[in-house]
């Protein structure tokens, strides 16, 4: 066996980082400190939880506590901590070249980046902080995300086969029992479990826990290598089915809200895509629009993930708002006309001083089932807080996406999670489209624990509507809707989508625009994937809401300076306005 085929051998049988030499394990442990440094400034518990799960991977736990360990091997990861915490060196390049010098690796990073996926798997719990730190890392490790969604895909059809193996051995379990009951012989009775234990080679062991017991080494090889094979194919890595997918395996897709609570008539899930994955996205609609009032119809063509819901909530009630909204579009369209505006409706309508006298005076149609709708949006948000909170979609990170008054259901949902205890770790991306939400940074500010990785604030300024059902209060002037929201975080971005969209209207008409130009996939191949090196060449440095070096998601520092961040990728080009905040434009 030559040295090559050794080394690769030693990779695929052990835990990748485990086989590093002394100085790719300090390398692959600083640039996860970086990472979490990045990251997690302001969850220090979760950062040490972390950075202790990596340790160990090239440790034994009791190394790690410094309870039993060389004097060298303690300054080493004294080093790792102190990055973590933000001392010493914080760019990744060093510690990348050492990596890519590993014989083991053979210049392959990618195995790194899955190694952290099983070890993020090894409790039955995917929290979007470790998902969001992984991505990080792999963007650290100039990796391509879309090849790590791949390895994730590859462990859900892992798991769904053992499922399958498990529900086999639950029936025959009930089978044997029930066989046993109506025999009373003691001996007949020990020879049937005997029988039972050696059936499937072992398969079985475990059965009265009612699961199945490793799963089949080749099988799991295959899919994962041998190292993540081990650390799935046991007892415990089995038990990550029930946790990860929800209760009873039904998930999202068997919720339906049984009796009326409170003001909410309507309440439930619909599929959006058939399919299985280690995170989920749910879309939410903010009206239904005459002609096909499907909620479905807007997120057609979203792609961000395998499996995804959207939320059917008060059909007769935003029926109502889609006709109220298309009746007093085409009426200040009419309106516009009538009064020869020498500017275009948007235009003339945003530089008025005052509104219209005729315009006004049909504001009845559209003021009454719009507070209507922002009201129950309100409450079907607490109720969608106690879904995710009761964790019915599994321990899996979750994606929000929603336009309008949706957008204001997620907002309030993300509210009612800031004020409950474990709210952490359950959502990772949140993009609110037209939000009609305040743009007051404490209301945002107070969402940081319960947002693991990026929130989208979509506006447009041009969005006449939005200004005139807000023509009677001050809030208006703070709609974030309508302007950047100018909370200073690494996870707040802010998108300009007056160049892609010109009125509320086209937040349903325009959705597959929308969502490439804010980073997400699309049927019709919208969305470029985060950390690929072709987009890293072509959508430069992308800033936050401000010059702070804190504020934006890419701000913080970068392998290089021409890379993008993993957490934002679309083909906007940054732009500072007149109000000091920077936003993208497409």
């Amino acid at each position: 066996m030559t040295s090559q085929d050794s080394s690769s051998s030693s990779a695929d049988d052990h835990n990748i980082p485990g086989v590093l030499s002394d100085c790719g394990q300090y390398a692959y442990c600083a640039i996860c400190a970086v990472a979490l440094h990045q990251l997690f400034q302001d969850d220090k518990s979760f950062s040490e939880q972390c950075l202790n799960r990596v340790l160990e991977h090239i440790a034994p736990p009791d190394q790690v506590r410094c309870s039993s360990v060389s004097a060298d091997r303690l300054q080493i990861f004294r080093a790792i901590r102190a990055l973590s915490e933000g001392h010493g060196c914080l760019t990744a390049d060093a510690f990348l070249d050492s990596l890519r010098n590993e014989d083991v690796l053979h210049g392959n990073l990618q195995p790194l980046a899955d190694e952290l996926v099983t070890t993020a798997l090894k409790s039955g719990v995917y929290d979007a902080r470790w998902r969001v730190f992984i991505k990080r890392v792999a963007w650290l490790l100039c990796l391509n995300w879309e090849r790590v969604e791949q390895f994730e895909q590859g462990i859900v059809c892992m798991l769904k086969e053992t499922e399958g193996m498990s529900s086999a051995a639950r029936k025959l379990r009930e089978e044997t029992e029930e066989r046993l009951r109506r025999d009373r012989g003691r001996k007949v009775r020990r020879y049937l479990l005997i029988g039972l234990a050696a059936v499937g080679g072992g398969t079985l062991i475990g059965l009265t826990g009612g699961l199945a017991a490793p799963l089949v080494a080749a099988g799991a090889g295959a899919v994962l290598g041998g190292g993540s094979a081990a650390i799935l194919g046991s007892a415990a890595g089995i038990a990550v089915i029930g946790s990860m997918f929800g209760v009873a395996g039904a998930g999202l897709g068997g919720y339906k809200m049984q009796k009326r609570v409170g003001a909410i008539e309507e309440f439930e899930f619909d599929t959006l895509t058939e399919g299985s994955d280690l995170h989920i996205t749910i879309a939410v609609s903010g009206w239904l629009p005459q002609e096909n009032p499907d909620f479905r119809v807007a997120w057609q063509t979203l792609r961000n993930s395998h499996e995804q819901y959207t939320v059917k909530w008060e059909s007769k009630y935003l029926s109502q708002l889609g006709q109220a909204i298309e009746y007093i579009m085409s009426f200040a369209v009419s309106v516009a006309a009538q009064q020869a505006l020498q500017f275009t409706i948007l235009g003339g309508l945003l530089a008025a001083i005052a509104w219209p006298s005729t315009l006004v005076s049909v504001a009845s149609v559209i003021d009454n089932p719009w507070s209507v709708a922002l009201k129950r949006a309100e409450n079907a948000g607490r109720m969608l807080a106690d879904v995710l909170l009761s964790r019915r979609q599994g321990h899996r990170p979750v994606t929000l996406i929603g336009f309008s008054v949706g957008a204001r259901l997620i907002f309030s949902c993300l509210q009612e999670m800031a004020k409950r205890s474990q709210c952490e770790g359950i959502v990772e991306d949140v993009i609110l489209l037209g939000a009609p939400v305040t743009g007051s940074i404490a209301e945002w500010s107070s969402l940081s624990k319960v947002i693991a990785g990026k929130v989208v604030n979509g506006f447009c300024r041009t969005d006449w509507f939005l200004k005139f059902v807000y023509r009677t209060t001050s809030v208006q002037m703070n709609v974030a809707g309508l302007r950047p929201v100018r909370w200073e975080d690494r996870r707040m971005w802010n998108i300009d989508l007056t160049e892609v969209i010109s009125g509320h209207l086209d937040y349903g008409k325009k959705m597959d625009a929308i969502l490439h130009v804010v980073g997400l996939r699309t049927s019709y191949g919208g969305g470029i994937a985060p950390s690929t090196p072709t987009s890293r060449s072509r959508l430069g440095l992308l800033t936050g809401p401000s010059d702070s070096v804190d504020s934006g998601l890419a701000a913080s520092p970068s392998p290089r300076a021409d890379t993008a961040s993993p957490e934002l990728s679309s083909t906007s080009d940054e732009q500072q306005h007149d109000d000091g905040t920077h936003t993208t434009q497409p």
